[in-house]
């Protein structure tokens, strides 16, 4: 085990939460907009303080790896994220900072369990992508989806792949949610129909290896 892998393992439970305390810090400016001011003054402060810590943990692994200039290039989406948050127009993209660190903990601790991190990856993404295109949708002018229920309603029509068509985004940031979302619906319903097919024709092969309970008898 590499001592980029090490110092991984050690803080894969901390930024777990942090990453959550990040969602609620993001989450609740943009689901209640009448928060109270010294509330919203906190929730911006818990942000950057996670933001800031994901920051330090993208700087010590780096400092770990044996070669940096290639971690730095095979993990480029770390240095993105750490720079997205400086960039206010591109706020929506923080939330990946959130997809990161969970699926970095899943991985590690789901292996195998494909249809288990398929669903867990589908519901963080309904989620996510209800407050992404809440966030994005809500002011903008002509916008259909302007309460979290619409949201919700939206983003799990779109991940299952369904699309109703009743609710959609009318901005560009909105679109690119639901082009995100799309891709992610694409993948999850193959990876839960590989599944569920892999899984019937283990029970079948699993019978037919069975002796039947004639034969245990003559035996």
């Amino acid at each position: 085990m590499t001592r980029v892998q090490q110092w991984e393992r050690r803080t894969e439970i901390p930024l777990l939460l942090l990453a959550f305390a990040f969602l609620v810090a993001y989450a609740i400016p943009v689901v209640d907009e009448r928060v109270d001011r010294d509330l919203e003054s906190f929730l911006v402060v818990v942000s950057w303080t996670v933001w800031a810590a994901f920051a330090l943990d993208f700087a010590v692994r780096l400092w770990l790896a044996e070669q940096r200039g290639q971690y730095a290039r095979s993990h480029w989406y770390d240095v993105a994220l750490v720079l997205v948050r400086m960039l206010r127009p591109l706020r929506l993209l923080r939330l990946l900072a959130l997809a990161r660190v969970m699926n970095r903990s899943a991985s590690s601790s789901l292996v195998g369990k494909v249809t288990t991190y398929a669903v867990g990856v589908a519901t963080m993404s309904v989620g996510l992508g209800a407050l992404a295109i809440l966030d994005a949708e809500q002011d903008a002018k002509g916008a259909n989806i302007t309460t979290f229920g619409d949201a919700l309603w939206w983003a799990a029509s779109t991940v299952t792949t369904v699309g109703y068509g009743d609710l959609y985004p009318v901005t560009t940031q909105g679109r690119f949610v639901a082009l995100a979302l799309m891709v992610v619906g694409i993948g999850f319903v193959g990876s839960v129909t590989a599944s569920v097919a892999a899984w019937m024709i283990g029970q079948v092969n699993q019978r037919k290896d069975e002796p039947s309970n004639q034969e245990r008898h003559q035996a």
